[in-house]
């Protein structure tokens, strides 16, 4: 009678520790914060909020204005040297392979600055050109207020502190927005085939 005590408490520790951990991995299927933002973004799509962005041009966009195609984001700072340097590179890159969809005006590519002071319209314009930038279908800018980016960057789920000596540390990816203005999805930074992939898929033959 012990023993089976004994099992029957030990079942009963196991079950609840399952549950817990099922709690905690959103159903055994995060087991990080980053994995867990990527399931709730495409199972429950944000609405982004309408504010200004001035361009690398100096126009002012906003994303309401830009609904009615799909749209690949990605979060930089210019005087960053790392992750920001590929970044750009690859959206120079898939400028190339999304150029018929960038040309119906179905897609674009869109990079946001999270260090608008330094970020200006001048040293967007030098990050593009320095990354490649093939001239068309890739927009650069900086929010406006601090109130708009931190708004933004809390509906993107973007993070960058300061290092302390003039950079960031800071998360990366490329967010896919589709033409209703709604964050659908995220992609790892380092693989822009799979954005390209669902914005294809998404657009259909």
């Amino acid at each position: 009678m012990s023993a089976f005590r004994t099992l029957l408490a030990s079942l009963l520790i196991l079950a609840a520790g399952a549950a817990t951990l099922a709690a905690a991995t959103d159903g055994f299927r995060a087991f990080t914060s980053e994995t867990a933002r990527r399931i709730e973004v495409r199972e429950h799509p944000r609405a982004l909020p309408s504010m200004p962005l001035e361009t690398a041009d100096g126009r002012i966009v906003d994303f309401a204005g830009l609904r009615g195609r799909w749209l690949l984001v990605d979060f930089v700072y210019t005087r960053c040297i790392t992750y920001c340097t590929v970044q750009g590179s690859e959206f120079a890159r898939l400028q190339d392979r999304l150029a018929r969809p960038i040309a119906d005006g179905r897609a674009l590519l869109l990079s946001v600055s999270f260090d608008p002071a330094h970020d200006t319209p001048a040293q967007l314009a030098a990050y593009q050109q320095r990354s490649g930038d093939r001239g068309a279908g890739w927009i650069a800018a900086r929010p406006m207020s601090a109130a708009d980016l931190k708004a933004l960057m809390r509906v993107f789920g973007v993070t960058a502190i300061s290092d302390g000596l003039g950079g960031y540390v800071h998360n990366a990816a490329i967010a896919v927005v589709d033409p209703r203005g709604r964050l659908v999805a995220i992609t790892d930074w380092s693989e822009p085939d799979e954005a390209e992939r669902y914005v294809l898929r998404e657009l259909g033959p």
